[in-house]
């Protein structure tokens, strides 16, 4: 009895060790009880340049990974040496199972629930239910902890920014379908006093919060629907500070402090459908200071409005364009308020069944107005940038071989639009590139070739570079299980009145797999670079670069004791496998 009680004992023990994921309870049944696999591997690496010089030209690595799953529950171990250092890891603390049954979801450990995005998107660690009859009902609520306390020693000058261990409940209720429902969320969380040294807690303030959050969707038209998420948010950035004297509607859920803060925050969408085409208007607002001990991070103190709408046109040409405005300052207490303004348009068309043409445009402008002070005309940031491009493609194929080719034009401007710049950050880029790409069927063989060229204009000086490679690859063997790849590049880079360099280079890639679980690999590169601007005494590719690396992965499955299920599914499948066998047989 007693070997009985310390065997589950240790199994227990052994799942609270590991990192789990979300359980079904079907899942746990149907999974296998015990299944431990690996993989053991090398990689070692040279590296030679005459330009600098390594500490340790020669890189050895050795590895080894374990992991054992208990009805579908993984616990990895791993060993890594690297050049004299060992290290090795094994499954931390940390349990997170996720049961459910019919409607209903249980959570226990580190888990997540949804809810609105301004009420709470971090997970917890703690416990949790949650009910969804698929149709028009769901609810659920959780309490946990929010985040673990950071208490390091005061007195260490290495110490870590301290943090109080921060605890929190909430609940979500809501009503409808997709077309049209509602749902309520409520959070609080708190920070725990006592989880902080004492000479942390004079250096940083508790803070708890209550938030209400409200989420909806309305479908008057087949073609219509509206959908808004709001949030208010109840935030004392000091639980220690004095409480209101002043009865408040809050007082039963919440102290009411002289820290204590109310915002909210919110966005509502309008959304159409009409002839093949989908547009949205959408409005946000996030008043400062808005703040939700529920979020890891959330931006505030902004507004902004949207527009997109996206449609295809004689099920050819797609169109889509966006336009988005933001600002900040709300309150008007900022020295300026910074404005933004984001817009694209594109498009792409096909002609017939190889000939394609997309096209785009995307803009960006940054400006400044009045908030406590007038914008100076001298000081103002106003930018402005816009890009423009165009890509044609086009792809044939046939018995032998096959075709791939395209070509590629942009051009982007940014310029600062203050009427007293000089234009010494302003810039203009221009690219083209073209590409072709060849599959030589019967050879198996693929051919890459691919040219580039770019130039940069800016204040008084003028960047250029074209790039030119070729790669070969293609598989070999019955299984093509080996792969052959080789790479020829070369590059030339100019800096107008300053500087020339040219670089030249191949590279190589093998792998071979045997029996589906030995990969063995090799990669290798050599490089020759150097400066020849012919104003230098020395014009010559007198820089070397060189690298090789060679691997070897081995993966294997040490024990698997399947369930009842998969057993079932393994003689049903051979079964299976020998009666197509027989048929075959009988066909010939």
């Amino acid at each position: 009895m007693r070997a009985s009680k310390a065997k589950w004992l240790l199994v227990f023990g052994l799942l609270l060790s590991a990192t789990s994921h979300a359980q079904n309870i079907d899942q746990i049944r149907d999974a296998d009880p015990l299944v431990i696999t690996g993989a053991v591997g090398t990689q070692n690496t040279y590296r030679y340049s005459s330009g600098s010089n390594y500490s340790s030209p020669l890189s050895n690595t050795l590895y080894a990974n374990l992991n054992i799953s208990i009805y579908g529950f993984a616990m990895p171990f791993s060993l890594y040496y690297t050049n004299n250092n060992l290290d090795f890891n094994y499954p931390q603390i940390s349990f997170s199972l996720t049961p459910s049954y019919k409607h209903w979801t249980g959570y226990l450990g580190e888990s997540s629930m949804a809810m609105s995005n301004y009420v709470m998107n971090m997970s917890f660690y703690g416990v949790g239910v949650e009910y969804n009859d698929g149709k028009r009902w769901r609810g659920g609520a959780f309490y946990g902890r929010l985040r673990k306390a950071i208490n390091d020693d005061p007195t260490d000058p290495f110490a870590r920014s301290a943090q109080y261990k921060r605890m929190g409940w909430g609940v979500k209720a809501g009503y409808g379908s997709g077309k049209n429902y509602l749902d309520l969320y409520l959070l609080y969380a708190y920070d725990c006093l006592n989880s902080l040294d004492e000479t942390w807690q004079n250096r940083v303030a508790p803070q708890d919060n209550v938030v209400v959050g409200l989420k909806g969707c309305v479908t008057p038209f087949r073609w219509m629907n509206f959908t808004a998420n709001a949030a208010a948010s109840v935030f004392s950035s000091d639980t220690r500070a004095q409480k209101v004297a002043t009865e408040t509607s809050f007082d039963k859920v919440f102290d009411v402090r002289y820290s204590t803060l109310m915002r909210f925050a919110g966005d509502a969408n309008m959304n159409l459908t009409f002839n093949g085409f989908t547009s949205s208007i959408n409005y946000r607002f996030i008043q400062p200071d808005y703040t939700s001990l529920g979020n890891y991070y959330m931006s505030n103190n902004y507004h902004s409005l949207g527009l997109s709408t996206s449609g295809t046109l004689f099920r050819k040409l797609s169109l889509s364009a966006t336009f988005n405005g933001q600002a900040d300052n709300l309150t008007k207490e900022q020295m300026y308020t910074t404005q933004g303004f984001i817009y694209a348009a594109n498009a792409s068309l096909r002609c017939g069944e190889h000939l394609s043409l997309a096209a785009g445009y995307n803009g960006y402008l940054q400006s400044q107005a009045d908030g406590v002070c007038k914008v100076n005309d001298t000081t103002e940031v106003r930018r402005v940038m816009n890009s423009f491009s165009f890509t044609p493609s086009y792809a044939y194929d046939t018995e032998l071989l096959g075709h791939n080719a395209s070509l590629s034009a942009s051009y982007t401007e940014n310029k600062d639009l203050n009427k007293f710049a000089t234009g010494e950050s302003d810039v203009k880029t221009m690219a083209f590139g073209a590409s072709y790409g060849m599959d030589i069927h019967p050879w198996e063989l693929n051919l890459m070739l691919s040219l580039s060229h770019q130039q940069s204009r800016g204040f008084k000086t003028r960047y250029s570079s074209e790039v030119g490679s070729l790669t070969l690859s293609r598989s070999f063997l019955h299984e093509k299980n080996l792969n052959v790849s080789l790479t020829g590049t070369l590059a030339y880079n100019e800096v107008r009145r300053q500087s020339k360099n040219l670089s030249m280079g191949c590279s190589f890639g093998l792998g071979y797999t045997l029996a589906k679980v030995h990969v063995f690999s090799a990669a290798g590169s050599f490089n020759k670079f150097g400066d020849v601007n012919i104003t230098k005494t020395r014009s010559n590719l007198d820089m070397t670069d060189i690298s090789l690396s060679l691997s070897y992965a081995y993966t294997f499955s040490l024990l698997t004791i399947k369930s009842k299920k998969h057993r079932q599914q393994d003689a049903e499948r051979k079964e299976k496998e020998m009666q197509e066998s027989v048929n075959r047989a009988l066909k010939q």
